[in-house]
C-alpha cells in the first residue's frame, strides 16, 4: 500500500511541475468582408494569419517571454490598415484574450492571471 500511496504522489508532482502558462488567443471576424494580412505582436514575438472569412475564427495559444503590450493590426477589404491596442502581459501571464473585430475596430476581452 505504501508503494502505490508513493506511486500515486509521484505523479501528481509530475503533473502539477509540468505546468507551462500559456494565453489561448480567439479572433473573430464580425465583419461582412474578409479581412487579410492579420498581425499580433506580444513580447517577444508575433503571429498572425493572411485572410479571415466573415464570420470565421482564429486560434492561436503562445507563452509569454518578457513583458510589454499587445498590438493588432489588420487590413481590410479596403486595403486600409488597423491597428488596436490589446493589454499588457508578462512573463507568466496565463488565460485566455478573445478579440471581436466590427468594421473599423476591435473588442479585446482578457481572461488572464498572473504567475
Amino acid at each position: 500500500m505504501r508503494i502505490l500511496s508513493l506511486l500515486v504522489s509521484g505523479a501528481l508532482l509530475a503533473l502539477t511541475a509540468c505546468h507551462s502558462a500559456y494565453i489561448a488567443v480567439v479572433i473573430q471576424n464580425r465583419t461582412i468582408e474578409p479581412i487579410a494580412l492579420l498581425e499580433v505582436d506580444y513580447p517577444s514575438a508575433s503571429f498572425g494569419t493572411q485572410n479571415l472569412a466573415p464570420g470565421a475564427e482564429f486560434h492561436y495559444r503562445f507563452k509569454v517571454l518578457g513583458s510589454g503590450a499587445t498590438t493588432l493590426t489588420w487590413t481590410d477589404a479596403s486595403h486600409r490598415e488597423h491597428k488596436s491596442s490589446g493589454p499588457a502581459l508578462k512573463e507568466g501571464d496565463e488565460g485566455r484574450i478573445a478579440v471581436t473585430l466590427s468594421s473599423d475596430s476591435a473588442t479585446w476581452a482578457p481572461s488572464l492571471t498572473g504567475h
